[in-house]
């Protein structure tokens, strides 16, 4: 397991979408594709040549340290071709100096063949890969434009990664189906050969007028002017996602910890460590990690881009004043600020912040409106793993390895035995 970094470079983030939210799937659940519809009808989808220098200048004079990272995402980043991507490592050699960049890119893996491979390997890239579990639970949403199967593309490209020895990672979308199996899920995770895997819960509602409005069939965030919206059909149900959890966590922490690392684990062990993590969604406020569109226009965030939460584009103001400017600061600031009472005394509260205002259109017992939607899951789930988490965060603070609490588990599962 990685230690947690005490003293990390202050910066922030930005999720690059060079080609928008072109893709070649048609993921059923998929919030962005439909954001074509904030864009002219003839829109060329690709960062022009113009936009991409500026970005890359730019946010390497913006950032600390002495290594910066790009993030690159659609859509589907790799329509744009190997070439572009060779352009993008030029361009950021051309202009780094003496620090280190690197790159990381989400994709869907059906169009990496070998040259893409090669090239991910030969310049270090992190890929991420979208696999929301084996065959069955992967093809019930994740559907290609005719509405066939990606299973065996997405498999085919992993295959790919291994063999030119690239780096990569797994992002799962817990949905409404494969969160009823966590444990078959998780097996089949692990044997991708990953190390690193990431649970996104998925929860979408249907339009509101605000939505609908921009053309758009999924609501926008909620906001004071919100109208009760319903989660759609595919969305994860609370209870199914806090299960999910507690089930794979159960597993991993007899079996699997300093061998898989799981980005909600590793925040887990960092908040009982008393140590800032990385993953916004848990953060005290939220502002650092930005998205910015193929024509250079910067968003609040990722879940976030909606005309009334464009900061401005990179070509007219440097991304260093649009991340700081008082808009930015005011939309991290909320996510503090507007928590309702029951959250302020809730007993998770260090671990959850509230977890994403996207997700905040429920209601608390009171009837105060901002409770997370998913907030029974992370009840659960933080509760039950607070004695275990206790232990880890006493063996990291002693400098002892965190994979004790495997032997640890092992004597206490063998103390609760019954007797034969």
């Amino acid at each position: 397991m990685t230690k947690p970094d005490l003293n990390p470079a202050r910066g922030f983030h930005v999720m690059t979408k060079p080609i928008g939210p072109i893709c070649n799937l048609d993921c059923s659940y998929c919030f962005y594709l439909e954001k074509e519809n904030l864009f002219p009808k003839n829109e060329r989808y690709q960062m022009s040549d113009q936009v991409l220098e500026a970005y890359i200048r730019d946010y390497l004079a913006s950032q600390p340290g002495a290594e910066v990272t790009f993030a690159w995402q659609g859509g589907e980043p790799l329509l744009l071709g190997v070439d572009y991507f060779r352009k993008v490592v030029r361009l950021q050699r051309a202009q780094a100096g003496t620090r280190r960049v690197g790159n990381t890119l989400q994709t869907n893996a059906t169009l990496i063949d070998d040259e893409w491979a090669a090239f991910f390997s030969e310049n270090d890239f992190l890929v991420g890969v979208s696999v929301d579990g084996p065959r069955e639970l992967h093809d019930a949403y994740r559907v290609d434009k005719r509405g066939g199967p990606t299973f065996n593309k997405v498999m085919a490209g992993i295959d790919l990664l291994r063999k030119h020895g690239v780096r990569f990672n797994i992002l799962t979308v817990v949905n409404r189906d494969n969160a009823r199996k966590p444990l078959e899920v998780y097996s089949f995770l692990k044997g991708i050969g990953s190390g690193f895997i990431q649970f996104i819960p998925l929860v979408e509602r249907r339009a509101d007028t605000k939505a609908r409005d921009l053309g758009l069939d999924l609501a926008a965030p909620p906001d004071d002017r919100e109208q009760d919206s319903p989660v759609t059909e595919w969305s994860v149900n609370p209870a199914d996602f806090g299960e999910f959890l507690v089930t794979i966590f159960d597993e991993w922490v007899r079996k699997d910890v300093g061998t898989i690392s799981i980005g909600l684990f590793d925040e887990s062990l960092g908040k009982w460590a008393g140590v800032e993590g990385g993953m916004c969604v848990f953060s005290e406020k939220c502002g650092g990690a930005m998205a910015m569109e193929h024509n250079g226009d910067l968003y609040s965030c990722d879940h976030y881009v909606y005309p009334e939460y464009k900061l401005g584009n990179i070509l007219e103001h440097p991304i260093r004043d649009l991340a700081n400017s008082p808009a930015q600061r005011q939309f991290g600031n909320d996510k503090r600020d507007k928590l309702p009472a029951y959250c302020r005394s809730c007993e998770v509260l260090f671990a959850c912040n509230g977890e994403c205002p996207k997700h905040r259109f429920a209601k608390t017992p009171d009837g105060e409106a901002g409770l997370n939607y998913l907030c029974p899951a992370y009840k659960r789930f933080f509760n039950h793993i607070n004695p275990v988490m206790q232990v880890m965060a006493r063996l990291w603070l002693e400098e002892r390895s965190p994979t004790l609490i495997m032997d640890l588990m092992a004597e206490k599962d063998h103390n609760d035995a019954p007797a034969q």
